[in-house]
């Protein structure tokens, strides 16, 4: 992973980290060494996990809300300053290119997190000439603090009250001094638990994480990398690009068509929408398999047609270690309690079931 760039925070990683992936360029690690006992700080204590690798563009100057609203698939036009926003970027043609999270600064500042390089040419295309769209993941570092504990930890940190009052999901506050520094702090996570994300200059990075885990350590603070975050995201039904979506599909297929407005009056791909959600041939589902084993990407089938793949699938600890997974699936075949077979060679059968299979209800993400 020589070739790899570290991130804002790896300077204050502890060390035992056994094996590393390559996020956007970036070396980001897989466990501590046990991602279960990680996973478990997630859902009943807290930890921390570094998502600096995800791209984030400024859109500054008169016009900042209307240049954002021309290229996102739902209506920020009246959201309120520290108001924040999940939905998606498309093509032309109206399949993803990429489900990004924008954070309202105000009518002359706004801030779009994403991971797919062309949403920046498609906001370059919608650019009015006193608005300016910069890319900043080289200046700000990016650290989520998931779980129970987090608020307690982090509220030890600042003076600025972080309660669900006064700091609800899906909002954000600026220019908090928290330990001593100048952060973002947003209600938001890649979980389904309680938790906060703390923006802040990558110069700041590893001063922070080890106030950090100062104020953590007696409340079971741990370090948390990819393997325990993508059990729990699968857990509660979060999607990812290149697994649960792809540039061929539209919203209606990967479970985002919540997120489209087509009540505003243009946004980039709209026109393409109208008809796509009666068209829409696949969607997202939650599987259980019956054995155990590795599934990424097996196809599956219904009596000898293939109607989907799985497109990640995990030991789940929710499920007391059954695999579980999530898959694209026809719609014809996606009914809750639907049976599927696997390819040949695995005697195993996926079982569709209710999604999401963690706190149904989302919560805990708004306790």
């Amino acid at each position: 992973m020589e070739q790899l760039k570290q991130t804002p925070f790896a300077a204050a990683y502890p060390a035992g980290v056994i094996e590393w992936i390559d996020v956007f360029g970036y070396a980001v690690p897989v466990t501590w060494g046990d991602p279960f006992a990680e996973y478990d700080a997630i859902r009943n204590k807290a930890a921390a996990m570094e998502f600096s690798m995800l791209l984030k563009w400024d859109i500054e100057g008169p016009g900042a809300m209307r240049v954002a609203d021309s290229v996102f698939s739902r209506d920020i036009g009246r959201m309120k300053p520290g108001s924040i926003s999940y939905g998606a970027v498309l093509n032309e043609n109206g399949t993803m290119v990429d489900d990004c999270t924008v954070f309202v600064h105000s009518t002359d500042h706004v801030r779009i997190f994403g991971g797919n390089p062309k949403v920046s040419e498609i906001l370059d295309s919608y650019r009015l000439e006193n608005v300016s769209v910069t890319q900043r993941r080289d200046q700000l570092a990016q650290l989520s603090v998931q779980g129970p504990a987090s608020r307690k930890i982090l509220q030890n940190l600042t003076g600025t009250s972080i309660s669900n009052s006064d700091l609800p999901y899906y909002r954000f506050l600026t220019d908090v001094v928290m330990a001593g520094l100048s952060v973002q702090v947003g209600r938001i996570g890649f979980t389904g638990e309680l938790g906060y994300e703390i923006v802040l200059p990558v110069q700041k990075a590893e001063e922070f994480w080890n106030a950090l885990f100062e104020a953590g350590k007696h409340l079971g603070l741990l370090p948390a990398g990819a393997a325990a975050v993508m059990m729990c995201r699968i857990e509660s039904g979060m999607i990812m690009a290149d697994f649960e979506y792809d540039d061929s599909m539209s919203p209606y297929e990967c479970r985002m068509g919540w997120a489209v407005d087509l009540n505003k009056k243009r946004f980039h791909g709209k026109q393409a929408l109208t008809c796509a959600k009666d068209k829409a041939k696949f969607t997202v589902v939650s599987v259980v398999l019956s054995d155990e084993g590795e599934y990424d990407g097996v196809s599956l089938w219904v009596e000898g047609t293939k109607v989907g793949f799985i497109t990640m699938a995990i030991p789940s600890p929710h499920l007391n270690g059954r695999i579980l997974g999530l898959a694209r699936v026809e719609r014809a075949y996606s009914g809750i309690d639907t049976e599927l077979d696997l390819d040949a060679g695995h005697s195993a059968k996926a079982k569709i079931v209710p999604m999401p299979v963690y706190d149904p209800k989302r919560t805990r993400v708004r306790s």
